[in-house]
C-alpha cells in the first residue's frame, strides 16, 4: 500500500491493524484459546487439545510468515522486537519465561487473556494489565536515580552472557549464513509441515471444529499484522518510496515547518506480528499521557482491538460479568502474577505471543528457549499450588517444589517428598 501522506498511511495501518486485532479477539474468546488453560489440562488432566491448538496456531504462522517472507510481503529481519537480532540473550529468554510463567499461572493467564478476560468485564484483569504494563515500563524506562543499578540487575548479566552470531539467531541464518533467506523458506515448510501434520493425525482434533477452525484463524491474524505492518509505504514528489519508519525518521525533512501527525517514537513503525508485553506498556504510556495521538502503535491497537473483539463476543454469548478479587489472598497473588509477568516479559523479548507464536514465526532460537522456560515456570507453579491446596500445613514450599520437579521428571522419583494423588 502506497500513499502521499504519512498521515493517512500511518492512520490506515493502524485501522487495519485494529480491525484484525477486533477478529483475534472474538475468535479466542469463541475458542476459548487459553496458552495457561493449554499447560494447566496436561498437567491436571492429560489433555492435548488445547496445546494442539496452541501448535497449529504456531504451524500456521511458520508457514505464513516462511511462504511470504521471499516475496517481499513479509520483512522479519527488521521486525520490533528483534527476533533474529544478532546477540542471542540465552539467559533472558530463559529466565524471563520462567518469570513470565509462573506470573501467568499467579495472574490468571498470560497477557492475550489477560487482554481478553478485560472485554469479558473481568476487573481482576484489568488490574493485571496495568501492573504488568507498568511494571514492564520501567523495567524498560528505569528512573534515572536506579538507572545504572536496575540495568545491572536485570540486564547487564544478561547482556554479559549473551552470545553472537554475525549473521542472526534464526535458523536459516545459523544454520547457512548469508545464505539464510534462501534457507527460511525450506525450514518453514519442513518444520511448519512437521507441526501440522503432528496435531491433524489426531482424529478427536480435527473433528473440534471450534478448535481448529480458531486456530487457523489465530494463526491467520498473526501473518495478517507481519503483513500489513511490512507494507505500508509513502511515495514523495519523485516517486520514492519509503517506510513509515524511514519516513519518520527523517520528519524534519519531509515537514520543516509542522510536527502534526509525527509520532512520539519511530520505534514501533517497523515491522512486527502479535505481541502483548510491548503493547500492554505503550497502552499504559498512552493512558497515562491523557491519551496522547502521538502515542498510539501497531501496539494499541492490538490491545484495544481485542478488548473489543472480546467484549463482542460476550455480548453475542451473553458471558458478559464482572468479575473482582474474591479476597486479599486473591488480590495478592493477581499482583504478584502482574509483577513477574512484567519482569519476565521483556527479558524474555515477549510472552505466549510474542515469543510463542510470532517469535516462532520467525524461526529465531530465542521462541523455542523462552517458550521453554515459560512452559516450565507455569507448569512447576501448578504442581507447587496442587500439593499446598492437598496437603495443606505439611507441604510445605521446598517439599511442594521437590514434589513437583519429580513429577516433571526433573529429578530421580527417590527425592519424592509428598505422594502423588
Amino acid at each position: 500500500m502506497v500513499f502521499d501522506s504519512f498521515v493517512a498511511a500511518h492512520w490506515t495501518m493502524l485501522g487495519t491493524v485494529f480491525a484484525i486485532a477486533v477478529l483475534l479477539g472474538a475468535v479466542v474468546n469463541k475458542s476459548n484459546f487459553c496458552t495457561m488453560g493449554a499447560v494447566s489440562d496436561i498437567v491436571n488432566m492429560q489433555d492435548w487439545q488445547r496445546m494442539r491448538m496452541w501448535i497449529l496456531i504456531i504451524a500456521v504462522a511458520i508457514l505464513g510468515v516462511g511462504l511470504l517472507e521471499p516475496l517481499g510481503l513479509i520483512n522479519a529481519d527488521e521486525s520490533m522486537p528483534p527476533y533474529r537480532a544478532s546477540d542471542f540473550a540465552w539467559a533472558g529468554y530463559l529466565l524471563g519465561g520462567l518469570l513470565f510463567g509462573i506470573g501467568m499461572t499467579l495472574g490468571s493467564g498470560c497477557g492475550n487473556k489477560t487482554v481478553v478476560r478485560i472485554g469479558t468485564g473481568n476487573i481482576k484483569s484489568l488490574f493485571v494489565a496495568a501492573v504488568l504494563g507498568t511494571v514492564a515500563f520501567f523495567m524498560t524506562n528505569p528512573l534515572p536515580l536506579i538507572d545504572a543499578s536496575l540495568r545491572d540487575l536485570f540486564f547487564g548479566w544478561v547482556n554479559a552472557t549473551a552470545i553472537s552470531h554475525s549473521h542472526g539467531q534464526d535458523l536459516g541464518s545459523l544454520i547457512a549464513g548469508e545464505a539464510g533467506p534462501w534457507v527460511r523458506p525450506l525450514l518453514a515448510l519442513l518444520i511448519g509441515g512437521a507441526l501440522l501434520y503432528a496435531v491433524l493425525r489426531v482424529a478427536g482434533f480435527r473433528q473440534d471444529r471450534n478448535a481448529v477452525s480458531g486456530a487457523l484463524i489465530i494463526g491467520a491474524c498473526i501473518v495478517a499484522v507481519w503483513t500489513v505492518t511490512s507494507n505500508v509505504y509513502v511515495a514523495d514528489e519523485t516517486g520514492q518510496r519509503d517506510t513509515l519508519q524511514t519516513y519518520a525518521t527523517d520528519w524534519d525533512f519531509h515537514h520543516p515547518d509542522t510536527d502534526a501527525g509525527r509520532p512520539e517514537s519511530t520505534r514501533w513503525l517497523a515491522p512486527q506480528g502479535v505481541n502483548f508485553v510491548g503493547p500492554l506498556v505503550q497502552s499504559t504510556q498512552y493512558t497515562a499521557s491523557g491519551f496522547n495521538p502521538g502515542l498510539i502503535t501497531v501496539g494499541v491497537m492490538v490491545i484495544g482491538g481485542v478488548i473489543v473483539g472480546s467484549f463482542l463476543w460476550a455480548l453475542i454469548s451473553r458471558s458478559f460479568r464482572f468479575e473482582w478479587f474474591a479476597d486479599r489472598q486473591d488480590f495478592n497473588r493477581h499482583l504478584t502474577g502482574g509483577v513477574l509477568m512484567g519482569i519476565g516479559g521483556p527479558l524474555a523479548m515477549g510472552c505466549t505471543f510474542g515469543q510463542g507464536i510470532t517469535g516462532m514465526s520467525t524461526l529465531a532460537l530465542s521462541a523455542p528457549l523462552a517458550l521453554g522456560g515459560l512452559i516450565l515456570g507455569s507448569a512447576l507453579t501448578m504442581k507447587i499450588q496442587y500439593y499446598k491446596l492437598l496437603y495443606e500445613d505439611e507441604a510445605t514450599f521446598s517439599k511442594a517444589l521437590v514434589t513437583g520437579l519429580v513429577d516433571l521428571r526433573l529429578l530421580p522419583a527417590s527425592l519424592r517428598q509428598l505422594d502423588a494423588l
